[in-house]
């Protein structure tokens, strides 16, 4: 399947909407409880420093996207933050591995010198895997530090790595 990674515009605001309510709607990954209305994640996903979309260049359908943005303010500004979402039915395709290659790309492109993940979740494993593989550092655990949907907590990994 031929995918590239392209900025976000309203043209795919659709298909972008839907991966990322799909992941909030999962409750396992992203700390948002509330999906994103349509006018809403049009504002949101134009907010951010960076959105991209993994596109199959074949029927144009989006098939995963990131959000870029600062993880911080000031002295902190040069840290960047992103997240990462799959749509369920492509999992597995590596799909999130390009998403954080180019959302690595756009940070520096952005003048952030370093990414840092605030809350990956201990479950998480094919992703905490991914970053690990990518060159990030797990620097702290935070002990149940996410609830997950259905009420119990997990813990959370910090992680980082120059870009």
């Amino acid at each position: 399947m031929p995918i590239i990674i392209k900025k976000y515009d309203a043209a795919y605001l659709s298909g972008t909407r839907a991966i990322w309510n799909e992941v909030v709607e999962e409750g396992v990954a992203f700390p948002q409880t509330e999906c994103l209305g349509e006018a809403e994640a049009d504002a949101f996903f134009r907010a951010q420093t960076y959105t991209g979309l993994a596109v199959n260049t074949d029927t144009d359908a989006v098939l995963g996207m990131y959000i870029l943005h600062p993880n911080n303010v000031g002295r902190c500004g040069h840290i960047a933050n992103a997240s990462y979402a799959v749509r369920a039915d492509v999992r597995g395709l590596h799909i999130g591995e390009l998403l954080v290659r180019d959302s690595l790309e756009q940070a520096k492109g952005s003048g952030f010198s370093i990414m840092q993940f605030n809350a990956v979740v201990d479950s998480n494993l094919h992703a905490r895997h991914l970053y690990a593989r990518l060159g990030f550092q797990e620097v702290g655990r935070i002990p149940a530090g996410f609830q997950m949907k259905d009420g119990h907590y997990e813990d959370i990994h910090v992680m980082y790595r120059n870009v």
